[in-house]
């Protein structure tokens, strides 16, 4: 088995279920739905964004966190993130009682910096993500435990149990649509769905500005970007990595990928009919399916997922604006 294991999987959502969010699915099924989306048989959609900490971020970091021996906790932990990986390291470390470092660019949402600072973590700014990347290996290196933002093994799993959890209570879903950043969310995912229901279809989405995963597919190995260009920062990895692209290469059917555009306009739809403030990286999925995927998903049962909601007001309004 290419990632973790149904049993696997279970075991890690009972740990977690004292903590994280059994978050709720919502049929998109309003007239005024009806009138925006692709003639799908329904669709439905998960709002992780309701998450501990406005993301599914907080199950993979509390997983790794609590595995963690009494010399690594004693040790801290380090995390380089300019969003909801910071966010959720920094609230699991609390939860755990261990020193938490993270590192960020300076360019970072000033709201996600305050929300890091208010739950007791230490932040660093870097000119760059490259120089944030740079700083968190050396703090690991001088002793503090990696908190990968999605290649490691308890990331992967705590996105797999929320691939579980969504199935479970939508069983009928045909075609799940998942957004991608470095590849944790959907290698999780996608390997959860897949052991349950092996030809239910699992496809990506990613911005043009920041599609590694969708080259490094298309090549048949991890790849580097020499840019990332993108709103969605949350999805702006530079690169796919050999764990998280070995089990999406193994249970992912294909990676779609959108303008920036969509996703803001997929942003205006979620405030207009759910009164929702979804940053680019949460309406992704939604871009994904008026979009690229529209003519694809005629006739199907359709999930997508808002996954997270770690925007400022005036970040939101700005991209707004320049619709």
């Amino acid at each position: 088995m290419v990632g973790p294991t149904l049993t696997e999987i279970s075991a890690a959502a009972a740990a977690l279920e004292d903590a994280i969010v059994r978050t709720p699915v919502l049929p998109l099924s309003a007239s005024r739905w009806e009138r925006i989306l692709p003639d799908c048989a329904s669709v439905t959609l998960k709002l992780e964004l309701f998450q501990q900490t406005g993301s599914f971020k907080a199950r993979g970091a509390l997983l790794g966190i609590r595995n963690l021996t009494d010399d690594q906790r004693a040790a801290g932990v380090v995390a380089a993130s300019g969003g909801n990986h910071a966010l959720a390291v920094s609230w699991a470390a609390r939860q755990v009682g261990v020193d938490a470092l993270i590192t960020m660019p300076r360019a970072t949402d000033p709201e996600r910096i305050a929300g890091c600072e208010a739950l007791g973590a230490t932040v660093q700014l870097y000119d760059d993500m490259a120089g944030a990347f740079t700083a968190m290996n050396a703090a690991a290196e001088g002793g503090r435990i990696m908190m990968h933002p999605f290649e490691a093994a308890h990331m992967i799993l705590g996105a797999a149990t929320c691939g579980q959890e969504y199935q479970s209570q939508t069983p009928d879903i045909e075609t799940f649509v998942i957004p991608v950043g470095g590849g944790g969310l959907i290698s999780g995912m996608a390997c959860a769905i897949k052991q349950t229901n092996p030809i239910a279809q699992v496809i990506g989405v990613e911005p043009f500005g920041a599609d590694s995963m969708y080259r490094s597919l298309e090549a048949g190995m991890p790849l580097r970007l020499e840019q990332v260009d993108t709103i969605a920062d949350s999805l702006g990895s530079p690169l796919a990595m050999p764990m998280s692209f070995g089990i999406a290469k193994a249970h992912v059917d294909r990676v779609v990928r959108i303008k920036d555009s969509e996703m803001q306009h997929a942003m205006a739809h979620y405030q207009t009919n759910l009164r929702i403030t979804a940053e680019p990286a949460c309406a992704a999925s939604l871009a994904a399916i008026l979009g690229p995927l529209r003519d694809d998903l005629a006739g199907r049962h359709v999930g997508i997922i808002a996954c997270g909601s770690n925007i400022s007001l005036a970040r939101y309004a700005a991209l707004m604006e320049a619709l």
